[in-house]
């Protein structure tokens, strides 16, 4: 400041006091500072790059990305500059531009845990998650690891299903948890997923001591509405997920709130309201999607296009049968989602000689391989030999001891619904395994897709209930087009049956399984809350007794099927004796 004083035009002094006032917040006064050095000096590409980086959270998008394109042109880019560009291109909605920035910013900074952290959430935001995993398998090691970033992370690599990772975070955090900011907001939300509900709620009272600026912050609105929810509280969980709403007009991203909404409507029986908030947060969701991957339609999504081709017969006859046996293979769980799988998951992993993962791509991974070698999928599996075999299951078990550690005399249970549509597969490199599909009321199961929030190939799928009926039925036609041809070992459970007589179910899937029963797999609920954390969607409900409160739910929402709707669920319902 003395400087400037007696130099009012300094270069050195301005770039300080530039830098002063960004990290005060006072970010307008920054840019006219910032602005002023690059009329003094334009050529210095470090002014644009320090001008763009204020101008992004001054709320001038088109003013920060000009600025940064202009430092660009001036000078090689730095990792700074990259990561910057990555993260304004993030608020624009346009992840093509910012995973490529994210991409070089992590080559230039391979060590820098923010741009690290900022690269992985990108991948995961446009369904990348086994390289958002990636980025971060080393993260322990990353420099500049602030508690708001730790807690980041442990975030990201929970919700990918990659709990071991996050471990050692949890630990640190746990022994010193935050208590103010963001970073204490995200703290809470992991307790929460951890269902450590109690200590959650500390962090919060703790928060409102601390930091009373944040009491009317969407985030921590939207988790006080969480765990109001969670306590039975929905009309507490209504009114803070509706104040959260008022302050996030940013339509591409108000599904995160609307979703939360309709389940709290749906539980306090306001099905009206319930109906139009799950309508909005799925048009909130696809016009994010539809800008952040490119992708618009259903016919876009992994469903159509892993069900587009069937198995040729007399490609089928070319396959040796020769496999590891039943023990030596994993059972698999499928199904439409919302069918009762994570609770079959939890009852089975109750089992000491079963284990289970999170949900994981590791069977889309092997198809992948298979296509990588020119195969067509699936009517070309008979030109894999053995050897191409052994290379893809072995690439399969790799990435399964990744995630769980499997004991010798253990059978692994992978549990992801929608490997349903990957049946040539799983036939082709297990032929001795196991499949249970998991079936409930497809009305039942439709509406409950979509009031919920999915992550995944799903959310293309479930603009209305239309839609996902369109999905359901070509999920199932495709099944049952194929299971006749490959006759894989399969045990199909009806969720109704299941919930009205979990024993006697349970008997006939361990013997279909070809296992005693154990104790513990009576109490699925109990295992799954000692087990901590799950990462679908129902992970809150999975952990309460088994019972049929949800049966007959879709009777609420009648009113808003469509006649195409009932027509494409119509054979389903008849062929597993339901009705409407």
């Amino acid at each position: 400041m003395r400087v400037l004083g007696a130099h009012h035009h300094h270069p050195g002094a301005l770039d300080v006091l530039g830098m002063v006032l960004s990290s005060q917040g006072r970010y307008e006064e920054a840019v006219r500072v910032f602005n002023a050095l690059t009329l003094m000096q334009p050529t210095l590409a470090a002014h644009w790059q320090n001008l763009g980086t204020v101008l992004r959270p001054a709320g001038r998008p088109a003013q920060s990305l000009a600025a940064f394109e202009r430092a660009l042109r001036l000078g090689p880019p730095t990792a700074g500059l990259l990561y910057n560009l990555g993260a304004l291109q993030m608020d624009r909605l346009d992840y093509r531009a910012a995973h490529l920035a994210l991409r070089d910013a992590v080559v230039l900074a391979p060590r820098d845990a923010r741009i690290r952290w900022t690269y992985a959430q990108c991948c995961y935001d446009i369904g990348h998650q086994q390289e958002a995993v990636t980025a971060l398998e080393d993260w322990e090691t990353l420099d500049g690891l602030s508690v708001e970033i730790t807690v980041s992370i442990a975030l990201l690599l929970l919700t990918s299903g990659a709990a071991h990772l996050a471990r050692p975070a949890l630990q640190r955090l746990s022994a010193n948890p935050p208590a103010t900011g963001r970073a204490a907001v995200g703290f809470a939300f992991l307790l929460e997923r951890l269902h450590r509900l109690d200590e959650a709620r500390g962090v919060l009272e703790q928060l409102a001591l601390n930091d009373g600026s944040l009491s009317a912050d969407s985030e921590r609105l939207a988790m006080s509405a969480v765990l109001a929810d969670r306590d039975g509280r929905h009309e507490d969980a209504h009114r803070q997920l509706t104040a959260a709403l008022a302050k996030q007009q940013e339509s591409a991203h108000r599904y995160n709130l609307l979703y939360p909404l309709a389940k709290a409507c749906d539980a306090l029986g306001r099905y009206e309201e319930a109906y139009a908030a799950a309508a909005e947060a799925h048009r909130s969701q696809l016009a994010f999607l539809e800008r952040a991957t490119g992708k618009a339609s259903e016919a876009q999504s992994q469903l159509w296009a892993l069900t587009a081709n069937e198995c040729d017969p007399d490609d089928i006859a070319l396959w040796e049968r020769a496999g590891n046996g039943m023990e030596g293979s994993p059972v698999f769980i499928v199904g439409f989602p919302r069918s009762g799988t994570t609770l079959l998951e939890q009852t089975l992993d109750a089992h000491p000689l079963l284990q289970s993962m999170d949900e994981q791509p590791f069977l889309l991974q092997a198809v992948a391989r298979v296509t990588d070698q020119g195969i067509r999928y699936p009517t070309e599996l008979g030109k894999l030999n053995g050897s191409d075999l052994n290379d893809i299951r072995a690439h399969y078990w790799a990435a399964v001891r990744s995630r769980v550690p499997l004991a010798p005399d253990q059978r692994l249970v992978d549990k992801n619904p929608m490997n349903m549509v990957l049946l040539p597969i799983i036939r082709r490199l297990f032929p001795d395994a196991s499949v249970i599909l998991a079936v409930r009321h497809p009305c039942d199961t439709v509406v409950s897709c979509f009031l919920q929030d999915f992550r995944s190939d799903l959310a293309f799928l479930g603009r209305d209930l239309t839609s996902l009926a369109r999905a359901y039925s070509r999920a199932f036609g495709f099944w049952y087009s194929q299971w006749p041809l490959l006759q894989t070992r399969t045990h199909e459970l009806k969720y109704e049956q299941l919930t009205a007589d979990f024993a006697a179910e349970l008997d006939r899937l361990c013997a279909f399984l070809q296992l005693p029963r154990h104790e513990a797999m009576l109490a699925p609920g109990e295992h799954a809350r000692a087990k901590g954390f799950i990462s679908t969607p129902s992970y809150a409900q999975v952990i309460e007794p088994v019972n049929a409160r949800s049966v007959g739910r879709w009777k609420h929402y009648e009113r808003y099927f469509s006649s195409e709707a009932l027509t494409l669920l119509a054979p389903w319902i008849e062929r597993w004796g339901y009705s409407l």
